[in-house]
């Protein structure tokens, strides 16, 4: 067994998701502790080699790469066989993993692939008697829990998107390219990507740093406009609650909580939003809340850290016309 910490590095369409370089530090921190190297695993199909250099940047020593047609869109099948060939064969410390859609669906399948634990939507990570000792929120992030895997190996963890700093990159850093062929051929793999259906454009949720949310309280489709101007002012992401999403104001891959996405940003506006446990679970972690709501009494406001009571239609439009005179 090695001190080399493997990082899947999630791309789509030659575009790195944000949260596998966050992984990619945390790893690098976590190699510089141990002696070990920070090894990228990187499939995709052909051209997929050209990020390589762009992983070694961020903080990777060694990049496996596997370019296969049956890899150019992810399907967890192949992709956990292969990451569970590769993990084998190197036999590292750990496998880190960003805590997207995808990650959370080839985390464990690997875990299964290799009869290990799967610590999920880790928001800390540091060692402790050469184990991995992670921090994730329970209980719909009112209590943190420190778990590790204490008998098996290697560590697989999953990481909270923008719970870990994206490193600045390093284009003088050097590393080591290997090529390594997948284990399915097309015949084995049992799913098949048909297509993909665009949504409406905008910022995505999972990364945005600035978040505009509304729940209830905006009273129908039309009462998001108001939230949509102050979003594009701030280059924010428009966020909902379920009883917005349920009402059928908004679509789904909009809602914030507990049924929906979990979000880190820095600054969350929750607008109409009366802060029912389910939502608190999705957006606790934010590093600034504001709350704009009529009821005082409303739970939002015991978890904000600025309050204003009142309607937000009188507010959040006073709010884009004092930003926009602001930033322009």
């Amino acid at each position: 067994m090695s001190n080399d910490i493997f990082v899947w590095v999630e791309q789509f369409k030659g575009m790195v998701a944000g949260g596998s370089w966050e992984a990619m530090g945390a790893a690098r921190r976590l190699a510089d502790e141990t002696g070990g190297q920070v090894v990228a695993c990187l499939f995709g199909s052909a051209g997929v080699s050209d990020l390589a250099q762009e992983a070694i940047s961020y903080g990777a020593d060694r990049v496996l790469v596997a370019e296969d047609d049956t890899l150019a869109d992810f399907r967890v099948e192949p992709y956990a066989a292969l990451m569970a060939k590769v993990v084998r064969e190197a036999q590292p410390q750990a496998v880190l993993i960003s805590a997207t859609f995808r990650g959370r669906e080839l985390g464990p399948m690997l875990a299964v692939e290799l009869e290990t634990g799967c610590i999920a939507d880790c928001t800390a990570l540091e060692l402790e008697d050469g184990r991995l000792l992670a921090t994730r929120p329970i209980y719909a992030g009112k209590l943190l829990s420190k778990c590790i895997i204490p008998e098996r190996l290697p560590q697989i963890a999953t990481l909270r998107v923008r719970a870990f700093p994206k490193p600045e990159p390093d284009s003088a850093r050097s590393g080591e390219v290997a090529t390594v062929e997948p284990v399915l051929s097309e015949d084995e793999i049992g799913s098949k990507v048909t297509g993909f259906k665009e949504t409406e454009g905008g910022v995505s949720l999972a990364d945005a740093s600035i978040i505009v949310s509304g729940g209830r309280g905006v009273g129908g489709p039309e009462g998001y406009e108001p939230l949509k101007e102050l979003a594009e002012v701030l280059g924010a992401a428009i966020g909902a609650s379920r009883a917005a999403v349920d009402a059928g104001w908004i679509p789904y891959e909009h809602q914030v909580g507990q049924t929906g996405k979990t979000v880190n940003p820095d600054l969350y506006i929750a607008c109409g939003i009366s802060g029912a446990i389910q939502h608190q679970a999705g957006m606790r972690t934010s590093k600034v809340i504001v709350a704009i709501n009529k009821d005082p009494e409303a739970p939002i406001f015991k978890l904000a850290h600025y309050g204003i009571v009142d309607d937000l239609f009188k507010v959040v439009p006073a709010l884009t016309k004092a930003l926009r005179e602001k930033l322009e």
